[in-house]
């Protein structure tokens, strides 16, 4: 009996000693971020203490359908991602501005197809994530030019299918993000970027970190830790910029994890503004409903009801949005 007990007590310790090291899964998908060198150096498994499983999505719909499912707890996920997650009513709140996509992302026409304008669109092929950043502007932008979405063929594909089709010539356009972008601006030109469109509509879009609200309760301390290496991250970049060249480490940890060709990562980081952490406490995520983050969810959720994408919209999407982790971190 006492072997018995004895063999008990080391199966037992040795199970508590497996599961002493927290776990978590967090999805990405190809954005060019500053913080990929940390992903790539493991800096943010050193911070915390925590196993990491990175796992790759090709768009914020795949993401979202991850985290509901339980399989992911935080992700990288558009602004148009996020609305209609929150809308319907999906616990996860945004805690991070990746960046504010600007000209980051762009609306790219093949060279030949005739379209010289948005109103061009018609009759055409134009491909995307569907509820992406870029399907939200697609059709802020067929909106504005008084084109009838039904008009356009307006195709579902994820980045790799989008570039493709693009080679294949099965499409004349697309609105995409780096590194597709500076693929398909090699043999297409650029009709309207997505800083444009939000400057002349103020509908704003970005790249955000959306976590499950109850697991962040219960792991604030890697929360605090995960937010101080995003801010560090981007300090780096925004501090040393002129080093970031295709032969540097930085930019072949970002291509690496982005998919990217090094040599086009520093012109493609360059159109993305990535706020600092007094920003994101103070004019993104902070503010309440009058925050940018807020405002740009609002708008993007009440035209993705317009379009049926969504059942309903929320009074208020400061709900969904917090800088709690922000500013403990900047104590």
């Amino acid at each position: 009996m006492k072997r018995i007990l004895f063999a008990f007590a080391v199966t037992a310790f040795a199970a508590t000693s497996a599961w002493a090291q927290k776990e978590v899964t967090i999805g990405y998908q190809d954005m060019l971020d500053p913080y990929r060198v940390a992903q790539d150096s493991k800096a943010i498994e050193k911070a915390t203490g925590y196993k990491i499983n990175w796992k790759q999505f090709g768009g914020g719909g795949e993401v979202i359908k991850a985290m509901a499912s339980g399989a992911v707890q935080l992700g990288e996920v558009g602004s148009a991602g996020i609305a209609a997650a929150v809308s319907r009513g999906e616990p996860y709140q945004l805690f991070w501005i990746l960046e504010d996509i600007g000209d980051a992302e762009a609306l790219v026409v093949k060279n030949g197809s005739g379209i010289n304008s948005v109103a061009d669109l018609k009759g055409k092929k134009i491909a995307m994530p569907f509820n992406s950043t870029t399907h939200f502007h697609t059709m802020v932008a067929l909106d504005q030019a008084k084109v009838n979405p039904a008009d356009v063929q307006i195709l579902n594909m994820r980045p790799p299918e989008v570039r493709a089709a693009w080679q294949r010539g099965d499409i004349q356009a697309t609105w995409i993000w780096d590194p597709v972008l500076s693929e398909v601006k090699k043999d297409g030109k650029v009709i309207l970027t997505s800083g444009k469109l939000s400057a002349e509509t103020g509908k704003a879009t970005f790249d955000g970190y959306i976590v499950n609200q109850d697991w962040a309760k219960q792991n604030h301390d890697f929360m605090v830790k995960f937010v101080k290496i995003l801010a560090a991250s981007d300090e780096k970049y925004r501090a040393n910029k002129a080093k970031w060249t295709g032969a540097s480490p930085e930019v072949k940890a970002v291509a690496k994890w982005s998919g990217a060709k090094a040599d086009d990562v520093p012109a493609g980081m360059a159109l993305y503004h990535f706020p600092t952490l007094a920003e994101q406490n103070t004019q993104w995520l902070g503010g309440g409903k009058d925050s940018i983050a807020a405002k740009a969810l609002d708008a993007t959720a009440k035209f993705e009801m317009s379009q049926k994408q969504i059942e309903k919209t929320l009074p208020d999407y400061s709900v969904a949005v917090t800088n709690q982790y922000v500013q403990d971190a900047m104590k």
